[in-house]
């Protein structure tokens, strides 16, 4: 007796229900569903408040953290030259933190029903339903335990004076990075460099979904062979 495929009902809440899919979840999850109204998550109304989040809550929450850092290190005694470098290095370290996750933990394949349900909570939610506007970026209270193993991945690559400007400027660059994205999907740009970013990731969603990483730019893309190619693209139409 052949089992019968598992179905999700998309009027019910997704997040228990998206790892029965097993072996046909990556398939289903990669077919996107354009709709700015996204759908619900769990039934407990906490849970799903926590999974929405406005865009511009990223920067009012996280620019002053950004602020309190780099003053840390300029109270501390190091030079505002040295401040402007390291707060560059910091978002450049970002760029690459943003091209790992997006790669290799973000499109990791999974089967198992635990497997596929975190996955659908990281990232595979935001596939099914790209213009999902509150689920776009990353939640705060989320960012917030995360930063604390980033804090200590730059202790490890600097001094104690100049950590606070290296997580300061890595954490500008996330901030960057998820308004950026926000952007990307529900901006209208008219000018050629948001333009090319926008034509860039939205090609990562519709056509190409195993290229182009990047967010804010391609350039970890093209260091790593992932850059999509015009023939791949003409082939997934």
């Amino acid at each position: 007796m052949v089992a019968q495929e598992f179905t999700v009902d998309l009027n019910k809440p997704l997040v228990y229900q998206v790892g029965y899919l097993g072996e046909s979840y990556q398939e289903w999850v990669h077919q996107p569903i354009v709709s700015k109204e996204g759908p619900r998550f769990f039934e407990s109304d906490f849970w799903e408040f926590l999974t929405r989040t406005v865009w511009w809550a990223i920067p009012v929450i996280w620019l002053p953290v950004v602020c309190w850092a780099i003053s840390k290190s300029i109270q501390m005694g190091v030079s505002l030259p040295l401040i402007a470098f390291l707060v560059v290095c910091g978002i450049f370290l970002w760029t690459l933190i943003e091209y790992t996750l997006h790669r290799f933990l973000f499109h990791i394949d999974t089967k198992s029903y635990w497997g596929n349900t975190i996955h659908y909570l990281l990232h595979g939610c935001h596939h099914k339903h790209p213009m999902d506007g509150l689920r776009l970026v990353f939640p705060p209270a989320a960012t917030a335990i995360l930063l604390f193993p980033f804090w200590n991945l730059v202790k490890l690559m600097s001094t104690p004076t100049t950590t606070p400007a290296l997580f300061g400027g890595g954490l500008l660059g996330y901030v960057i990075y998820d308004c950026t994205h926000y952007y990307v999907h529900h901006g209208q740009p008219t000018s050629k460099v948001p333009k090319d970013l926008k034509k860039y990731h939205l090609n990562h969603h519709f056509r190409i979904q195993d290229k182009g990483f990047g967010i804010t730019s391609s350039f970890w893309d093209k260091v790593f062979g992932t850059l999509p190619t015009m023939k791949a693209a003409a082939k997934s139409r």
